[in-house]
């Protein structure tokens, strides 16, 4: 659903409105508002999708009323003056409906507010979905590959030709080379302590003397990594 609100201090311009947006099954009419400053009050309160704004009104102009606004939503100015046009998509605002205006030149304002708010949502849907694959990674053990969520390693160790990687609740043992794991959390927070161990600091213990104790584990910091360790420590 579109939640909408129109702002307007002719009560003929919002029975237009409101009746062409009844037409539109998506649209939801939240309030009449017959000023800016009854506008503002309602948006202190509560989150619209698109507002229908006049520009001339008493107390406080349209665009001003605009300027206001932190996070304005979609607007659509509905006005008799198309002087300020201009200054509209200066603003941002997503069309400009000249009074007296049909149905059909109203729908394509809606259209493309909505248009453009689904792509933002889809837009965010795409990043949340690549940021979340993007936390996990697939490690070949025991015959089989292991999807590993990145935030659950506590910290990773070269074992010969092997790599044990230990998370919260298991420990996997991976044929990749120690360099070849600690590469692919490399734009992740791991820190190398040892030419075979590095941690993720948000599970370290204590750091005592040349040792570092995670859980119950005892990790040694050797010479050359002690300044990562320093670094870390400020």
């Amino acid at each position: 659903m579109i939640k909408y609100l129109i702002i307007d201090d002719e009560h003929m311009a919002h029975e237009i409105i409101k009746g062409y947006c009844d037409q539109l099954q998506e649209m939801e009419l939240q309030q009449h508002c017959y000023d800016a400053l009854e506008a503002i009050q309602y948006l202190n309160a509560h989150k619209v999708d698109l507002i229908f704004l006049d520009l001339n009104m008493p107390k406080l102009k349209g665009f001003d009323f605009l300027r206001t606004l932190l996070e304005p939503p979609k607007v659509i100015v509905t006005t008799a003056y198309s002087e300020f046009a201009l200054e509209g998509y200066e603003l941002n605002v997503v069309d400009y409906l000249l009074k007296p205006f049909s149905f059909e030149r109203f729908l394509k304002a809606v259209n493309k507010a909505v248009g453009s708010q689904e792509n933002i949502e889809r837009s965010k849907s795409l990043s949340d979905k690549r940021s979340e694959s993007m936390n996990r990674i697939f490690l070949r053990g025991d015959k089989k590959y292991h999807q590993v969520a990145i935030d659950e390693i506590r910290y990773i160790e070269a074992a010969g030709n092997y790599t044990k990687v230990v998370t919260t609740n298991e420990i996997i043992t991976t044929r990749e080379k120690f360099s070849i794991v600690l590469e692919s959390l490399s734009e992740y927070d791991f820190l190398q302590v040892h030419k075979s161990f590095a941690v993720a600091p948000k599970y370290i213990k204590s750091i005592e003397g040349n040792q570092i104790t995670i859980s119950d584990s005892k990790i040694p910091i050797g010479k050359m990594y002690k300044i990562n360790v320093n670094r870390l420590l400020g």
